[in-house]
């Protein structure tokens, strides 16, 4: 996850920096996780993770 926030401008401005270090679109997740009576909106931005995070994973359940 790159930000979890409740401001939609901060989630945009986020977004567009991903964009101009040019991360592929296609690894971008937003997700809008509307609010409910006393749980406000929040806006979620996620990066998909390939192969070399995976291979960290394994090494550190190894030990």
């Amino acid at each position: 996850m790159v930000v979890e926030t409740r401001d939609q401008a901060e989630m945009r401005e986020r977004l567009r920096c991903l964009r101009e270090a040019g991360v592929d679109g296609s690894m971008i997740r937003i997700d809008t996780l509307c609010g409910r009576l006393t749980l406000p909106t929040t806006y979620r931005l996620s990066r998909f993770v390939t192969g070399p995070a995976r291979e960290s994973e394994h090494e550190h359940s190894d030990h």
